[in-house]
């Protein structure tokens, strides 16, 4: 248990650490965590960038766009919660031997560029409004 979020098994893991599928014991639901390995989370700029990009995440509201709901520390361990997609990546899409067909790339370069749009304009509303205060 990490809080209120009971791990159920490992589901991936990568560079910057580990992640697992979890159960929100209180909102009923599954949920992703992310633990950071701890050479990721020493390093003071490497951790302050995560947890800027982070809080960044958790303020846009997209279909396209990974919903964070919680980053903490346990343990001396950072970690990020975000809710479960099930599925597989893009990278695994498109590393995939047999070619994917030319409406299905369009549909992910769609996704992709409508998640970057929001990402930007959200951006350019966060600094317009910041230099209005």
């Amino acid at each position: 248990m990490i809080g209120h979020y009971r791990i159920v098994s490992k589901i991936g893991s990568g560079g910057m650490g580990e992640v697992y599928l979890a159960q929100d014991t209180r909102l009923d639901r599954k949920v992703a965590i992310k633990f950071l390995n701890q050479e990721f989370s020493k390093d003071a700029d490497k951790l302050n960038r995560f947890f800027q990009e982070a809080k960044a995440a958790s303020a846009l509201n997209h279909p396209n766009i990974l919903t964070v709901y919680e980053i903490g520390e346990t343990d001396d361990t950072n970690y990020i919660v975000t809710e479960l997609i099930d599925g597989k990546t893009v990278r695994e899409r498109l590393s995939h031997k047999e070619s994917l067909q030319l409406n299905q790339i369009l549909k992910i370069g769609v996704q992709v560029s409508e998640a970057l749009s929001a990402a930007h304009q959200a951006g350019s509303s966060i600094a317009t409004s910041s230099r209005k205060t």
